[in-house]
């Protein structure tokens, strides 16, 4: 079975070793999408990356859990219906009507959703904050 998760992956940390850890008890074939800089830019003006999409690519590649990674720019039933997948990993921040949409297109298209649980105590957001003091 295949499994596709989604983010950003820029501050990579332990927490995203742990997703992809989780990941993997639902499929035997990970896909990881990352996206794109230039989407971040533009509709995240507050998140300025790290490291560029190829460099993201590149480690995420490195990670024995991961088989494929693909870069995106936003989650869209359209950008779904181009991939092969049978079971959608979503974190616990991934909720509002867009991803309603989401989910209601995989219940539609015979494929599994799960949630998973973020690593408490670790997040991108606050090692950003930690490395600006």
């Amino acid at each position: 079975m295949k499994i596709i998760t989604f983010g950003v992956f820029d501050y990579l940390h332990l927490g995203h070793i742990r997703l992809f850890k989780q990941c993997r008890q639902y499929g035997d074939y990970l896909i990881v999408a990352v996206q794109h800089e230039d989407f971040i830019r533009k509709f995240k003006p507050d998140s300025v990356p790290l490291y560029s999409t190829d460099e993201r690519v590149e480690m995420l590649q490195a990670i024995r859990d991961i088989d494929e990674v693909i870069v995106y720019e936003t989650v869209t039933t359209d950008f779904l219906a181009g991939l092969d997948f049978d079971v959608l990993a979503l974190g616990e921040d991934h909720v509002g009507p867009r991803w309603d949409k989401i989910i209601d297109y995989c219940n539609e298209h015979n494929k599994k959703v799960v949630r998973l649980k973020r690593t408490p105590g670790i997040c991108s957001t606050d090692i950003k904050l930690r490395l600006k003091r």
